[in-house]
């Protein structure tokens, strides 16, 4: 690839077009609706750091770091790091069982409107055909386009297709393998596997350390080449992106995106974690946590189905699928997006736990969809007792949600109140929709409960809306439906 000629393409698209690469002008972007219809998504962390299915995905970083679990974990498993290094996983990195189609269906099954493949990790294996770099799944390891088969087979399924860029902490990713006799060798140069392999800097220092205009270029011009060659619908960038350096460079790929997309006929969006777009430029990203309430913008989860890795491991402490919807229900009330991860086997099957996870949220979308899927938030996101922990990696403990905990949803004449836990009496009592309520003084001309035959019985005091039910039972949330007039 002609890098330079790359990057005067690259000016001339913003020069031309609508957006330009300020905040000002990319203050112009409004997310797409189909986006905000799409509530629930799946990410997929698979690549190189797959195959040692030790710990987690953080595997090519941690085993230079001597003392480290995973280091001792790779000299008893695969010999001295000198003989043997993150690199030489790449041939065992064969994706002998992968099939898109076989995933897509499932994913399609899972109720998903939306796949997001990790394009490229931390590793900076490419999982995709490049011309910045041959270390990638085209010529190495699986020798196949990945990322071509999976969007071919996402969007035959109608699935909306996406990726991720976790590139740019490769900057100092897999530098500890300096501090001893490794395989991480100097000279590294732009396009080896290891480039640059930089100390690692303290990761909350917005200004400390920051990389060379030749390695922000790179990273430019690799966001880029995924935008032209697989016309994503959303980009997803990790964090590390919102230091200082990166902000000129933020501006341009999200101005190059934009006028791409409108060029294409598409709508797009970015999601970014931390501040490192300016607010209303691009979609945030709450990793591994929600908000406590409502927001007046649209706004995504991700996290996984596993509570340690974001990677296939043998050792995975799973969440269950009654955990995940009911964090579903809870994003969706507060104008949210839920992308759920799931992390593939180095050779391309999905774990079973990780297809029975996708397939229970699946049954109970099949069933309770229409209070998800293409609607909006209402007067108050909810009720009860359960207070949300707000921020990331807030996820690692199952919330207590209680029968008295309820969220709304609202699309057209109707108004869904969705009983996180169904109570064993089967009365449930909303508070919100009381008589004389400030938040509902209208009419309910029906109150149905999705996925039973059971008419429940109901009436409006002075307390609450209360719904009476004989003989439902449900360990997932339960939807009733009021029909407004």
């Amino acid at each position: 690839m002609d890098k330079h000629a790359y990057l005067i393409a690259i000016e001339a698209v913003i020069a031309n077009g609508k957006f330009k690469d300020n905040w000002q002008s990319l203050s112009e972007y409004e997310v797409p609706a189909w986006y905000k219809r799409a509530k629930f998504g799946i990410f997929i962390h698979w690549g190189v750091y797959s195959v040692p299915e030790f710990k987690s995905e953080w595997y090519p970083r941690n085993m230079y770091i001597q003392g480290s679990d995973e280091y001792k974990y790779h000299i008893e498993t695969y010999g001295q790091h000198k003989d043997f290094g993150y690199k030489d996983f790449i041939p065992m990195f064969k994706a002998e069982r992968f099939d898109a189609a076989e995933w897509a269906e499932l994913f399609r099954r899972s109720g998903a409107k939306y796949v997001m493949p990790v394009a490229e990790h931390h590793d900076g294996f490419q999982m995709y055909k490049s011309e910045v770099s041959s270390f990638n799944a085209y010529e190495m390891g699986p020798q196949r386009d990945v990322l071509r088969e999976l969007k071919e087979a996402f969007e035959e399924r109608q699935m909306t297709f996406c990726v991720s860029s976790h590139r740019a902490e490769h900057w100092f990713f897999l530098s500890h393998g300096k501090a001893f006799e490794s395989d991480v060798k100097e000279p590294l140069e732009c396009g080896d596997f290891y480039w640059p392999s930089m100390p690692e800097p303290d990761h909350q220092d917005l200004y400390g350390s920051p990389p060379t205009r030749e390695y922000l270029e790179d990273w430019l011009i690799r966001c880029c080449e995924l935008v032209d060659a697989y016309k994503p619908s959303v980009f997803y960038f990790d964090w590390w992106i919102h230091t200082a350096a990166f902000k000129p460079y933020l501006k341009k790929f999200a101005a190059y995106y934009y006028n791409k997309a409108m060029e294409w006929g598409m709508e797009v969006a970015i999601n970014y974690k931390h501040e490192a777009f300016h607010f209303g430029t691009a979609v945030p990203d709450v990793e591994r946590g929600q908000f406590a309430e409502l927001k007046p913008y649209f706004w995504q989860t991700d996290t996984a189905v596993a509570k340690n890795s974001w990677s296939y491991t043998p050792g995975n402490d799973y969440k269950t699928s009654v955990e995940i919807i009911r964090d579903l229900v809870d994003i969706v009330s507060k104008n949210g997006s839920l992308l759920l991860n799931i992390g593939p086997k180095a050779d391309g099957s999905i774990p079973e736990e990780d297809k029975q996870i996708l397939l229970e949220i699946g049954d109970w979308l099949k069933v309770n969809g229409e209070a998800i899927y293409g609607t909006s938030y209402w007067r108050t996101f909810g009720e009860g007792p359960t207070l949300v922990e707000e921020g990331q990696f807030t996820d690692g403990k199952t919330k207590a949600f209680t029968s008295e905990d309820i969220r709304f949803t609202v699309k057209g004449s109707c108004l869904y109140a969705i009983a996180l836990v169904y109570p064993k009496d089967g009365i449930v009592k909303i508070k919100s929709l009381r008589e004389k309520s400030h938040n509902f003084q209208g009419i309910i001309e029906e109150v149905s409960l999705m996925g039973f035959d059971e008419q429940p019985i109901w009436e409006r005091t002075e307390e609450a809306l209360v719904v009476k039910t004989n003989t439902v039972q449900s360990a997932a949330p339960v939807v009733i439906r009021l029909t407004l007039d």
